[in-house]
């Protein structure tokens, strides 16, 4: 696999096993988040574009250290982009450390001391998370400075800076943002997130303390990415640029399409369904996006994600489930319904807190609807004892809700809640 990029003092290495950039290298199964998952298969052609890619931007983000890189590694290997993570620190001979245990996470994270690592956005979420309820619990002087700098950071970033935004910043950045940095990682140089839209107020709270978080986007049907942030110029909502030799372009209800060396070679014993993902060279990605005139671009959903309300209205849910998941920290999981409905609903699961109650979720929903149009309005909610789990087969190993498993599981649950408000 590494033929490519594995150089020896006497040039490239061998390896005979592996011939041509068309040989079929692996199968990786898609997640399966709104249908049956599909096996990629992924060439040696695919991989050598891929980590000749990665391999420069890590150049980019580490500046030229001579010393190997130092991961930290808890994702599954199942995700396309862990399996490119393994294969760039083997080209670049990296120190890479493995956790297989997420109870363990934080105290082998100390251990493994890593310049970066590879994260999704549910990780995240629950580190910035513990930080602030941390931060809330302890209160006094600590506290008052970690609320006053995040305000006058967020206040930075939409322009709206006051007089005294730079002396709490200042005053943060001296006796509070590196303890932080710290109990992280000491020698962290950026957090890499992928595989689902991270919420824009988690990458600005990582970029406050000192701590980049770059974006990659792809597929496992593109070798796993399509972007990477460039570590020098990150827009907070975006998740970068194409990757060199990439072409993206938008489509149809404004669908990205993608095309270059390390798109897939077809789907595993289906012809049909990479004909249909295969269109004129050009993959379908089933995601919708946008770009910005200096080729940043941004994810705002999956069409097959779309709900569509009997009133003909077509939303995204993802924008509006993060939006929900920013007014309700206590819920661990919002999931939005309504297909065929004449509005939105919610299905709602607790956190690790108990402080999540119907009035508390009513007051949070009725905050969210105060500056959205009708159709975008949440009318209905129904709190979930059971969360959803990689375990009870509704969550993929990398975090990501398998909305028809949630259906399908909670139907009767969902009919009952539009039956009783009409709908």
């Amino acid at each position: 696999i590494l033929d490519s990029v594995f150089t020896g003092e006497d040039g490239p290495q061998s390896a005979p096993y592996l011939h041509e950039s068309s040989d079929a290298v692996t199968i990786i199964y898609t997640s399966g988040t709104s249908g049956q998952a599909k096996g990629v298969v992924l060439t040696s052609g695919n991989f050598a574009h891929m980590l000749e890619c990665t391999g420069a931007r890590l150049d980019q983000l580490l500046r030229g250290a001579k010393q190997p890189d130092r991961i930290f590694h808890y994702l599954p290997f199942c995700f396309a982009g862990s399996r490119v993570l393994l294969l760039s620190a083997l080209s670049r001979r990296s120190v890479l450390t493995l956790s297989t245990d997420l109870s363990k996470l934080s105290q082998e994270l100390k251990l493994a001391a890593p310049d970066y690592f590879l994260n999704v956005p549910t990780l995240l979420e629950r580190v910035r998370a513990t930080i602030e309820e941390m931060l809330r619990k302890r209160g006094g002087f600590a506290a008052g400075i970690f609320s006053r700098a995040q305000q006058a950071y967020l206040r930075r970033h939409r322009r709206e800076s006051r007089g005294t935004d730079a002396f709490w910043l200042l005053l943060a950045n001296a006796i509070l943002f590196p303890a932080i940095r710290k109990s992280i990682g000491p020698n962290l140089k950026a957090l890499i997130c992928g595989s689902a839209p991270l919420a824009v107020e988690t990458q600005l709270f990582f970029q406050m303390l000192g701590i980049p978080v770059l974006q990659v986007y792809g597929l496992t049907e593109t070798t796993a990415i399509c972007t990477m942030d460039d570590p020098h110029h990150v827009v907070p909502g975006y998740v970068g640029p194409a990757i060199p030799g990439t072409e993206m372009k938008l489509a149809e209800n404004d669908e990205i399409v993608v095309r270059g060396p390390h798109i897939f070679a077809g789907y595993w014993q289906r012809p049909e369904e990479t004909k249909q993902a295969l269109k004129e060279g050009w993959f379908h990605t089933g995601d919708q996006g946008g770009v910005d005139a200096t080729g940043n671009w941004r994810i705002t959903g999956r069409l097959k994600n779309l709900l569509i309300l009997n009133s003909g209205h077509n939303i995204a849910p993802e924008p509006l489930e993060d939006s929900l998941m920013r007014e309700l920290p206590e819920a661990q999981q919002i999931m939005l319904v309504g297909n065929q409905k004449s509005f939105l609903a919610a299905l709602v699961t607790p956190g690790s807190s108990n402080g999540l109650t119907p009035e508390r979720v009513q007051a949070c929903i009725d905050a969210h609807n105060a500056n959205l149009p009708h159709y975008k309005q949440v009318r209905a909610f129904r709190i979930v004892d059971e969360a959803f789990t990689i375990e009870n087969g509704l969550l993929t190993a990398n975090g990501k809700i398998k909305r028809d498993a949630v259906l399908s599981r909670h139907a009767a649950m969902i009919e009952v809640l539009y039956a009783k408000k009409g709908a």
